[in-house]
């Protein structure tokens, strides 16, 4: 058994890793892992568990995730190996042998290097220690400030350790290969001097004086870029010793012999946001990379607090640090660093010349060059005129000095359509742009969630080629290594649609001969103010290129025939790109049509908002027009879609709220498509774009009573079909009501993968039902719908369901239905029990049963009864859960439904075997055996392990081993994992010598 924290929180065995459940849970085990042998305080605990302020019941939850834990470790024999999870008072200890944890070995053979006097023994043992490292540190837990702090501290002396092989390296006269372990960290660290300087020293002795003096340059940039500094005396002294010059102060040569060193703090320039470190990502390698940057280093994380004061600290806060500080460490500065300042003459004198005398190698390349990025979007068609605009783009962003241009315009007026053919046509060219372009749609006004800023880094850091494992994952790191990259390149950025200047500045690249192009419909002033943004604002187009618009689609002959009629259009329209393209649309669709008569269709229209309003203007015009020429039935289905409570739509659907079968629901929604008004995707459903949405539930008819009930009515339908699939040994929860609308057509499931899939794609549409249903006061509908999501809830029980079963059970009360309240409760409290929220779970599993028995539902009451039960087991009340599982067989026998006893018998056997009973457990899990189908391959799995456990109790092992072998091989073909994970163990478990 290992445990492990560098990397990805583990307990690794000779089966495999154990499934340690949620984050929280992996968190609890890093924490205590943190401090090996020593008691952690619940406290520390909860405070290392939640980001934010932790829940009232966050004990009880912290409890949950402790008893799994030590159950889970006790399973898997911990004990055999010393490792034991002890409860002292109102803390917890995890006892263990300090070998089984990867951060001791680690320190353990970091310790043993120091000790070294040979190099190459250093090295050795360096490279074994570093081995170790599987990723960031603490992966898999919560983000919580204490685990953060200990990561950042196991990182911490991750480096130092990378920086002692380097040196070892050195001492060995191996430059090359000190340069290789440097060069990718200095990469992933650029504000770290100390790795700066250890890489300069070994570029210049390994023959490198040119890439020495320019890795120098580019680092004294970015610090002053950065954080306003100049190189502090390690740097300086690394660069004089290059030149050959006497050094202020000599470089370290033995920095590895005592602990990591600690960063002063610095404060930046008041426009820079803070800087962090950024972790690594590949395991270390003294061989160099493919690219021939240097080694591939792996990512690596730990160190526990037996050498770390900091580990035990961090432990101790439970909050994080100010964020509105504004410093950030820099490694290795001194107090006397001094801030660069500008005065009345210039610019401070750079006392390091960039371009000194020094031989320039000959560089061979490992491999042609990989091809510039290109994130645009593909050309705009049909793009015409604003050549002014185009003239001035060409003008702003032709300068050297960083150039920031603001595109902004009312919605519609074709901002994007003028960046992305801008954009093209100038990097068409390759001279302006040679290093490529980059693109962002930042969807500032959009329905859709605007990307966050670490997402965009992260595809600008793919795009400029990063590998995906060494991106940073902290935003600031990810934005410093995005501007160092960009320091020395050409670029073009095109941000889209941003909605603020804070949105955009965390993208802006660095470097000078770069170019960024944003645009939005917001003025974006604090942008002007703070980058120097110049702004080119976009009119509406003028009469003549809204006619070179219209003939891009129409053609020249039919549009020069009416430019009176051509004029008018555009003022209809107001000029806006969008609304003309979507006329001339609907002009395409009438070749014997005229420009005039259209022109009439629009002077007839409802008056368009004022200038303020010019967004949804633009919009409301162009779909009005539209859907005013859509045929009837796809016109009635546009509007309805307002209706519609999910983000997509089947054919199915379409059918139920017009009121059609689902061929002329298809046909309606193809014309639809057809439009532009709805995007196709996969398994034949539709999703109708943001703004078609918003605008379509302007349509939506009033009163809405009767397509509303037909879309409820057809969710019921499917739905209890859809879970007569999934499983079709269990009786309906429910029946239809009375009042239900005929069905024209029901979808059919063939198989109960089927029938799943359709639960996932219309989760979203099946909970808006539930809610639309309340509100509409129609609860029968509202509590019915929520309880047919039972085969997907019970599935995946960790998603979130409280809220649905909640409002399901208040549906329930309201109808005073004491059927529905019971399986409401049986099901809601089952939910809360497996979150861990037992306390809450028992409030309703004990109503559940007696609710059940008033309805007079045998089986419901059986099935209360077992929930309530399985709760009871885990509060430590085994009696009177074996007595409610007793009852909950006795009752499905008098309900004469065996999947309902089976069940029962399952955990009446599982009671007994944790109860010791182990012949009445055989009995009853042969017994729920024989009555179990070949089709339930994870019930019969289940009973077999169940009745090879009880074998093995009553001295049958040779019997238990042939029965937990069925129970394997039937879990590995159905794909079954917990199945076979419990039939491993218990096959595990049996004597060796049977």
């Amino acid at each position: 058994m290992e445990f492990r924290i560098l990397g990805t929180v583990a307990v690794a065995t000779e089966t495999g890793e154990l499934p340690l459940g949620p984050a929280k849970r992996s968190g609890l085990l890093a924490t205590l892992l943190l401090r090996p042998n020593s008691v952690v305080r619940v406290e520390q605990l909860i405070a290392a568990l939640w980001e934010d302020e932790p829940p009232l019941h966050a004990k009880a939850v912290l409890q949950s995730h402790v008893s799994r834990l030590r159950a889970l470790l006790t399973a898997h024999d911990a004990e055999m190996y010393g490792v034991r999870l002890t409860t002292q008072g109102s803390a917890y200890a995890l006892q263990l042998p300090e070998t089984l944890l990867d951060a001791h070995r680690f320190e353990e053979l970091v310790a043993l290097a120091r000790l070294q006097h040979r190099p190459a023994d250093t090295v050795q043992m360096l490279r074994e220690a570093l081995s170790l490292w599987q990723g960031p540190a603490l992966t898999g837990t919560v983000r919580s400030a204490p685990l953060e702090a200990a990561a950042l501290a196991l990182e911490e002396l991750r480096i130092a350790s990378v920086e002692g092989l380097s040196e070892a390296y050195g001492q060995l006269g191996e430059h090359a290969r000190a340069a290789a372990v440097l060069r990718p960290e200095s990469v992933a660290h650029p504000l770290r001097e100390s790795l700066a300087a250890a890489l300069v020293l070994a570029l210049g002795r390994s023959g490198r004086q040119s890439d020495a003096l320019d890795h120098y340059h580019r680092t004294r940039r970015l610090l002053a870029d950065e954080l306003g500094v100049d190189p502090g005396p390690v740097l300086a002294a690394a660069y004089r010793t290059i030149l050959g010059t006497p050094s202020v102060q000599a470089p370290p040569q033995a920095a590895f012999a005592s602990q990591p060193r600690t960063q002063a703090q610095v404060q930046p320039k008041p426009s820079a946001g803070p800087v962090d470190t950024v972790p690594p990502s590949r395991p270390v390698s003294d061989e160099p990379a493919a690219d021939g940057t240097g080694p591939d280093p792996s990512p690596s994380l730990s160190l526990s607090s037996a050498l770390s004061p900091s580990l035990s600290s961090a432990l101790e806060a439970a909050s994080p640090p100010d964020a509105g500080t504004g410093t950030q460490s820099a490694p290795d500065s001194g107090s006397d660093r001094k801030p660069r300042t500008d005065t009345a003459s210039g610019p401070a004198v750079d006392p390091y010349p960039e371009h000194p005398a020094a031989p320039t190698p000959v560089h061979t390349p490992a491999e042609p060059p990989a091809p510039p990025p290109n994130l645009l979007p593909r050309l705009p068609r049909g793009f015409s005129g604003r050549e002014a605009e185009l003239g001035t783009l060409d003008q702003v962003l032709a300068g050297d000095d960083a150039p920031v241009c603001l595109l902004a315009g009312p919605a519609g007026v074709g901002k994007t359509a003028l960046a992305v053919h801008w954009a093209h046509r100038r990097h068409a060219r390759h001279d302006r742009f040679p290093d490529g372009v980059l693109f962002a749609d930042l969807r500032g006004f959009s329905d859709t969630p605007a990307p966050e800023t670490p997402t965009v880094l992260r595809e600008f850091l793919l795009a400029l080629g990063v590998p995906a494992r060494r991106i940073p994952e902290t935003t600031a790191a990810m934005g410093a290594l995005y501007r160092s990259l960009a320091a020395h390149r050409r670029l073009l950025v095109v941000l889209d649609n941003a909605r603020t200047s804070a949105q955009v500045r965390p993208l802006l690249p660095g470097g000078d001969h770069c170019a960024t192009l944003i645009t939005s419909r917001d003025r974006l002033g604090g942008l002007i103010a703070s980058d120097a943004a110049i702004p080119v604002p976009l009119h509406p187009l003028p009469p003549g290129d809204a006619a070179g618009l219209l003939a891009a689609v129409l053609g020249d002959e039919r549009v020069s025939a009416e430019p009176a009629a051509v004029e008018r259009l555009a003022g209809l329209c107001d000029g806006l790109p969008l609304a003309l393209r979507v006329t001339a649309a609907r002009l395409a669709e009438r070749p014997d049509g005229t420009l005039a008569a259209m022109a009439g269709e629009l002077a007839d229209e409802q008056r368009r908002l004022s200038l303020l309003d010019i967004e949804d203007t633009g919009v409301s015009a162009a779909l009005r027009l539209t859907v005013r020429h859509l045929p009837a039935p796809a016109a009635e289905l546009f509007g309805l879609i307002g209706l519609h409570t999910g983000s997509d739509l089947d054919r199915f659907t379409a059918a139920a709220l017009t009121g059609t079968t689902p061929d002329e629901a298809d046909t309606a929604l193809g014309r639809l498509a057809a439009a532009h008004l709805i995007a196709e995707s996969a398994g034949g459903r539709r999703t109708p774009h943001d703004l078609v949405r918003l605008y379509a539930r302007t349509l939506a008819p009033e009163p809405a009573a009767e397509p509303l009930g037909r879309l409820l009515d057809h969710y019921l339908r499917t739905a209890l079909a859809a879970a007569a699939a999934a499983h079709p040994e269990s009786r309906p929860c429910c029946d239809l009501p009375a009042d239900i609308r005929p069905a024209v057509a029901v979808r059919e499931f063939p198989d109960r993968a089927a029938a799943l899939d359709w639960f996932d794609a219309e989760r979203s549409g099946l909970e808006g039902a539930v809610a639309a249903a309340a509100g509409a006061e129609l609860h029968d509908r509202a509590w019915r719908i929520a309880l047919l999501l039972w085969p997907v809830i019970l599935l995946r029980v960790g998603d979130g369901w409280v809220p649905l079963l909640e409002q399901c059970l208040a549906s329930a009360e309201q109808e005073d239905d004491p059927d529905a309240q019971s399986r409401a409760r049986a099901l809601l409290g089952w939910i809360l029990h497996e979150e861990g929220r037992d306390d809450e779970a028992l409030v309703h599993l004990e109503q559940a049963p007696g609710l059940a028995a008033r309805a007079g539902d045998v089986t419901s009451e059986a099935i209360a009864c077992v929930n309530l039960a399985v709760a009871l087991n885990g509060t430590g009340e085994h009696d009177r859960a074996g007595l409610l599982l007793s009852r909950a067989v006795t009752l499905a026998v008098q309900a004469q439904h065996p999947p309902t006893e089976a069940l029962a018998l399952h955990h009446l056997a599982r009671h007994c075997l944790d109860t010791g009973a182990h012949e009445a457990a055989l009995s009853h899990a042969v017994r729920a055996l024989d009555m179990t189908s070949s089709d339930e391959a994870a019930r019969r799995v289940l009973l077999q392990t169940a009745c090879g456990e009880a074998l093995a109790a009553l001295g049958r092992p040779d019997d238990a081993a042939d029965l937990l072998g069925q129970a394997l091989r039937t879990a590995e073909s159905a794909g079954f994992e917990d199945g076979v994970v419990a039939a491993r163990k218990a096959l595990d478990g049996l004597p060796a010598d049977r």
